[in-house]
């Protein structure tokens, strides 16, 4: 049996009150966008790449925005200390390259799985919680890492968007 993302509906955004729960609404509406984007395709179609001579994919970017989740709420503003979740030294894009390593079910649970931890890493953190990453001379804040994350969703999702309308022509949500 193929199988087949399940369809998913994107939450609404909150458009008030604090900080933290607005910041947090934004990325998880567009972390749901990304999963609505791959929603009724079968593990074929998310592992096309429909725009040469670009080698993206849906199943690349979930691929890629789990192993962005890691690195920088996991990693980088919480400090734990784990590997990539695909890429490596040797082949530093096998985020977007390596399609055949992993089923799509397992890539969308990784996905689930670091959402959930990526959370709970930082949780407990101030938006003002300062941190280094040693291959860069700025610090950073967690509240720039959420603003980053937003952007970098809304950046790929366009990239998704396009992607879908090859695939089957599906448009919007």
């Amino acid at each position: 049996m193929t199988w087949t993302a399940p369809d998913v509906v994107p939450t609404e955004t909150l458009v008030g009150g604090h900080e933290r729960p607005m910041l947090q609404s934004w990325l998880d509406f567009h972390r749901q966008t990304l999963l609505a984007k791959c929603g009724g395709l079968d593990a074929e179609q998310l592992a096309t790449r429909p725009v040469p001579p670009s080698t993206l994919s849906l199943l690349g970017l979930v691929r890629h925005l789990t192993e962005v989740e890691r690195g920088w709420f996991r990693v980088s503003a919480a400090g734990e200390e784990l590997p990539p979740v695909y890429a490596s030294e040797a082949e530093p894009d096998a985020d977007f390259d390596d399609l055949d390593t992993l089923s799509a079910d397992r890539v969308f649970a990784a996905f689930h799985t670091e959402l959930a931890a990526a959370d709970t890493a930082v949780a407990d953190l101030p938006l003002d919680h300062v941190f280094h990453i040693p291959w860069h001379p700025d610090d950073y804040t967690l509240r720039w890492v959420y603003l980053h994350m937003i952007e970098e969703y809304a950046r790929h999702n366009g990239h998704a968007d396009l992607l879908r309308e090859s695939i089957d022509g599906r448009t919007g949500r």
